[in-house]
């Protein structure tokens, strides 16, 4: 465990840093990421020995409760900051909070603006969502050498803007090995094969909660059916709530207070003088 300082000044551990992670990359150990929204599920996720998680800027602070000494990134989703200023400002504010880094799909000059300001920042290359329709739609980038190349080029770029790190999605598995060994960048790994330096799932792929997972996700649990189960569950308790109530059985006595008899007399005294 690491003490640490976060942007904001606050003294905390951390089992993780950025130095550990370039470390662990010359020394070809694998490191995990996995995806949280509430302190519950960063908490499993921690119990669980997981290196690394990340989360929306908007979640950090909840997902921070669950897993306070775990290293935590803290997407800026495009659609949540528009303009370089937005951008710039959630940055802060989730350094702030004690993020240890952040990611963006955005510009380098977006990454560069933010890496100016002393915050750690990762980029995303490959196939990114929001960029889907520039490729054709979603599917495996860097197939061709061609493709590839300009992969690698899209990560030196990342390096100069000032990125330590980057999620590489979608990505031909044999192209991120090839290019592993000539970027000095921290790789996570979902849906590139496992040359990543850490290797990224979302938890609810991980537990099999996704209808119709992606082909790279594999499941180790089925949460699906506990989902199914807890939907029945559901339904039933609130058609028992709907008959209660349409037959009168609830509200009840138990699930009441009445007045004092005496307070409830001078009630209805006072509400017969007023008509």
């Amino acid at each position: 465990m690491k003490r640490i300082y976060t942007y904001g000044h606050a003294l905390e551990e951390r089992a993780l840093t950025i130095a550990d992670m370039r470390d662990n990359k010359a020394a070809g150990r694998k490191m995990t990421q996995v995806t949280a929204q509430t302190a519950a599920e960063a908490a499993i996720i921690a119990d669980q020995g997981i290196d690394m998680i990340i989360t929306g800027s908007d979640w950090y602070p909840e997902v921070r409760k669950g897993a306070p000494t775990t290293f935590i990134t803290a997407a800026l989703f495009a659609g949540r900051y528009v303009t370089n200023e937005e951008i710039l400002a959630g940055a802060i504010e989730a350094a702030m909070q004690g993020a240890d880094c952040v990611l963006t799909p955005r510009s380098l000059d977006v990454v560069e603006m933010i890496a100016n300001q002393g915050i750690a920042v990762q980029g995303h290359v490959g196939m990114v969502p929001s960029k889907s329709i520039q490729l054709g739609g979603m599917r495996t980038v860097g197939k061709t050498a061609d493709e590839a190349l300009a992969l690698f080029e899209d990560m030196r770029r990342l390096e100069d803007a000032g990125a330590f790190g980057c999620e590489v999605e979608c990505v031909a598995e044999d192209a991120l090995a090839a290019i592993s060994q000539h970027t000095s960048l921290i790789t996570s790994s979902i849906g590139a094969g496992p040359a990543g330096d850490v290797i990224f799932l979302f938890l609810e792929d991980i537990c099999g909660e996704t209808e119709n997972p992606p082909r790279h996700a594999q499941s180790w649990g089925d949460g699906a059916a506990i989902l199914r189960q807890l939907d029945q569950e559901r339904r039933r308790a609130v058609q028992g709530f709907k008959q209660a109530v349409d037959s009168g059985a609830y509200p009840a006595s138990g699930h009441t207070v009445s007045m004092r008899a005496e307070e409830k007399d001078k009630l209805l005294e006072a509400l017969d003088k007023r008509g």
